[in-house]
């Protein structure tokens, strides 16, 4: 009897090629799509039902059974009550990192391993050796192990990224080749499992707005803003602002939650919007921990996505990092992850919570 490896199936052409590919193995498929959010978006379409009705049309064409599962509540309760929260102690969350680690990479895997599986697989473009160290995807552009810092190395050892490897090009080009009715389908984006939405209209659903003033560092109060939640810093993007001031544009430099102002500077190298030092907390290592209390690490990290590695200096101090970037950083946010590599390898990160040094550096 051939392994059985059940695969996380979003009906994106990812997870359809992995599929596919896993099926040309000689892997027993099966099939799963996660069903993790109710509500229809703003137009009054439930995404989830084509998406479902995808994964189905690639299931039949490959020839793998296939099953859906609902961790609506799991969702609520480890990720989106989170992602509510960070917003309203005015920080900007990323919900992917929560996600993959409490649903695909702990409901989701429970359940494969309920289903008589060795092994998950997703169609993550990451990649992992024999050590179950976590390593970049080749493709600069769609390496995803930002997104993956939280998943320990435990869980990668019982996991499969067929794709993991591969450019998107070549996953489109197998898809084409093999009929798949996905293989020109549009990227997701948006929240985890939620999509594209318009953010200030759906965060509205949720959370009271207080509006306030919009203030510049001398104090001046330069226009109103719509609730703090709906702003992160470095955005110049619809302030209404424009006009005011020595006429470049404004940005956002931060907040003051006590106050409800949030705080705005002219000038894209604004020193307000740099610094070189910050902690973060939620400290999590994908294997053994680099370093121990006291130790400082030369690495290099990503304060977001797509961002090229930074070198730093970690130091872990109790239950937190202290992260030196040895060179100027623009608009470090709280809420959002440090992620931290050694070349090709995902060390680990964590979330960040406070900018130490803004404004008192030279740029």
């Amino acid at each position: 009897m051939s392994e059985r490896v059940v695969i996380g199936m979003s009906g994106g052409v990812d997870s359809s090629v992995a599929a596919l590919l896993l099926k040309e193995q000689g892997y027993d498929v099966v099939g799963v799509f996660m069903k993790n959010w109710e509500e229809q978006d703003e137009n009054g379409v439930c995404t989830a039902e084509q998406d479902w009705s995808d994964v189905r049309d690639v299931c039949d064409r490959i020839g793998i059974p296939y099953y859906s599962v609902n961790f609506a509540r799991e969702y609520w309760d480890r990720v989106f009550s989170y992602f509510l929260k960070e917003y309203q102690a005015g920080r900007t969350p990323n919900p992917d990192v929560l996600c993959n680690r409490e649903i695909k990479f702990r409901a989701f895997l429970d359940f494969a391993m309920n289903l008589g599986a060795s092994k998950m697989a997703t169609g993550h473009f990451v990649r992992t050796n024999e050590r179950g160290e976590l390593l970049r995807g080749p493709d600069p552009n769609k390496d995803q192990s930002y997104f993956l810092y939280m998943v320990h190395s435990g869980q990668l050892k019982r996991t499969l990224f067929p794709v993991g490897g591969m450019t998107k090009a070549q996953v489109r080009a197998i898809a084409a080749d093999h009929g798949l009715p996905v293989s020109q389908k549009k990227d997701s984006t948006g929240v985890c499992f939620i999509g594209e939405r318009n953010f200030k209209k759906f965060l509205s659903g949720f959370l009271p707005a207080q509006p306030g003033d919009m203030v510049s560092p001398e104090g001046e109060t330069v226009g109103r803003h719509d609730g703090l939640m709906y702003y992160t810093l470095g955005q110049r993007r619809g302030l209404g602002i424009g006009g005011r001031g020595d006429g470049r544009s404004w940005f956002v430099i931060g907040k003051d939650l006590e106050k409800n102002q949030l705080l705005v500077a002219q000038g894209e190298d604004h020193p307000m919007l740099y610094s070189t030092r910050c902690r973060a907390e939620d400290v999590t290592w994908v294997g053994e921990a680099p370093l121990q209390e006291g130790q400082t690490l030369s690495c290099t990290c990503k304060y977001r996505y797509r961002q090229p590695d930074q070198p730093v200096e970690v130091t872990l101090e109790g239950d937190q990092l202290r992260i030196h970037s040895l060179v100027p950083q623009r608009a470090v946010t709280p809420g959002q992850s440090a992620v931290l590599y050694q070349g090709e390898v995902c060390l680990g990160g964590g979330i960040v919570t406070e900018i130490e040094d803004a404004g008192r550096i030279p740029v």
